[in-house]
């Protein structure tokens, strides 16, 4: 059945527009199992603008799912997945300028870097991913430096749709989720698991739920965003229907 990882960042970027404790990223980790998340994603960025160290500490001690940490492929973080050892890590890309990620890791062009950081980590027990964008190449580079997972960007994808109106036959619209399919085949031919994620949300993740061999789907914003009118459990909930429902008829 597919997953879905349920990322929890912006409910700290509300904590932190205040600077205060709540609303605590916690909470919403326990709400979001209750609803039926498979797994709890946080982004720890090296700026620390909305995750902070202690939340993923404490998320990992109460997660009866699996805790999936994005980071940078950095020293620092390294150190600190290690250390607090969560079910995946999974190397983004990371700009501070930048308002959330906004494309895929350039695998192929830091091989060597990404096969000690990935060695690192699969010496301290985790499996590990690759944020990428759907390019046969960096799949391929992926494979090679040993990645457990590839997740496909989904922004293009979702960026099409919307300026198409919401039309999944627009042919900007099926060229990027071909990409996306395109990517996924190749992903699950070199023995890797296939997710997805960014930018889905509630109007557009039927398609890319419907994909065969897709594994999990990470979304945050669009869930987060329902949250605030019909409470996080139930957000999740609808999310993980409409997922299901999608996979079933692929």
């Amino acid at each position: 059945m597919i997953q879905l990882g349920v990322n929890i960042d912006h409910v700290a970027t509300v904590r932190q527009a205040r600077r205060t404790y709540e609303p605590d990223p916690v909470w919403a980790a326990a709400e979001a199992q209750l609803g039926g998340a498979d797994g709890i994603t946080m982004h720890l960025r090296e700026d620390r603008r909305h995750i902070q160290d202690h939340d993923v500490e404490r998320v990992k001690q109460m997660c009866h799912v699996k805790l999936n940490l994005e980071m940078a492929a950095t020293d620092e973080m390294v150190k600190i997945a290690c250390r607090i050892k969560p079910t995946l890590s999974m190397l983004v890309p990371e700009g501070r300028t930048e308002i959330t990620t906004e494309g895929g890791l350039d695998v192929l062009g830091q091989k060597n870097r990404l096969k000690d950081v990935v060695a690192q980590l699969h010496d301290s027990g985790m499996q590990v991913s690759a944020f990428i964008d759907a390019d046969v190449a960096q799949i391929e580079a992926a494979a090679e430096v040993g990645f457990d997972t590839c997740e496909i960007h989904t922004g293009p994808y979702a960026h099409a749709y919307y300026d198409s109106g919401s039309q999944i036959s627009a042919p900007a619209v099926q060229a990027e989720l071909d990409k996306v399919i395109d990517g996924g085949k190749r992903i699950v031919q070199l023995g890797m698991r296939f997710n997805a994620g960014h930018a889905l949300n509630y109007v557009n993740v039927h398609p890319i739920a419907a994909i065969n061999g897709i594994c999990e789907l990470h979304i945050g914003h669009a869930i987060v965003s329902r949250a605030i009118f019909t409470g996080l459990k139930s957000a999740v909930c609808e999310m993980k229907s409409l997922m299901v429902s999608a996979a079933k008829t692929s």
